[in-house]
């Protein structure tokens, strides 16, 4: 290779065109697809459901005072079912499906016997884990905003829209509802941030893309598992998925911030240890596939 040649590889809008190749190979994978699919589904079923149980007057998850946040609220407002939906998927299958991207990021690639050309020069090991993590930011966003828009999308066909009532009880206008709802699917995704760069991490520790998808979801669970164990209560709020429900507070009036700043500070935390870490193991990582 010339030296004009990697001259022009190296400058920012080859960058820009890698970056742009990692989100086509992303979002063209069949596992990925479904995985949208799935939490475009969620809404769908939760709405449906609520629809269903209240068919007969009734109020949604009357009775055993169960179900997700907000899903009492449904009926009055179709959007409510964007803020139940993000509560019921955000435990679980949002972070699972961003662990299955972020673990076979990298793993996957030294599984299919790619990640050796990745790295030819001027590529570099830095710029390519920067790539990928942007990668999986980007599906972190893209997901949480297909859970979001599915669940506007089932409220507006089965219920009303309008003004509505505040956790704190006071009313506010549609638009401004839009708003907070928008908001709070912004940092549901910037909730996926810890996920993402633990799943990077890993993913930098073995050549099988399943196995760095396994163990990403496995720690996801084992994590979720503490932080319900009461008798760990002086750890949990170092769990990168303690805070995850605060979203919840961006629709009291005036909004509480204290626990949403701890959420965002912890995943920027967690994105600079195990991002910092698995730039660490990368770099210094025998390549042989």
């Amino acid at each position: 290779m010339s030296r004009a040649e990697a001259v022009r590889k190296a400058s920012p809008l080859w960058a820009l065109g890698l970056f742009r190749s990692e989100l086509l190979t992303t979002f063209r994978r069949w596992r990925t697809l479904a995985l949208l699919g799935v939490l475009a589904a969620v809404p769908v079923l939760v709405g449906i459901a609520v629809r269903i149980e209240t068919g007969d007057g009734s109020s949604a998850g009357g009775g055993g005072g169960g179900g997700p946040a907000f899903i009492s609220q449904i009926t009055n407002n179709g959007l409510f079912l964007v803020f139940t939906a993000l509560a019921a998927t955000l435990p679980f299958f949002l972070p699972m499906a961003v662990g299955v991207v972020a673990g076979d990021a990298l793993a996957g690639e030294a599984n299919a016997g790619t990640l050796r050309y990745l790295l030819v020069a001027p590529a570099g090991r830095t710029r390519l884990l920067f790539t990928k993590y942007a990668a999986v930011l980007v599906f972190c966003l893209v997901a949480t905003l297909v859970v979001a828009v599915s669940a506007l999308a089932t409220g507006a066909l089965l219920f009303p829209l309008g003004d509505l009532t505040t956790i704190s009880g006071t009313r506010i206008g549609f638009s401004e509802g839009l708003v907070r709802a928008l908001l709070i699917a912004l940092v549901v995704a910037a909730s996926l941030v810890g996920v993402a760069a633990l799943g990077l991490f890993v993913s930098t520790l073995t050549s099988s893309g399943i196995a760095a998808m396994a163990t990403t979801v496995g720690l996801l669970i084992t994590v979720q598992i503490v932080d319900q164990i009461p008798q760990l209560h002086a750890v949990h709020p170092y769990l990168f998925s303690h805070y995850w429900l605060s979203f919840a507070d961006l629709m009291r009036e005036p909004v509480h911030w204290d626990d949403l700043t701890k959420n965002l500070g912890l995943q920027a935390l967690y994105a600079a240890v195990f991002g910092s870490a698995a730039w660490a193991r990368f770099t210094s990582k025998d390549i042989t596939a």
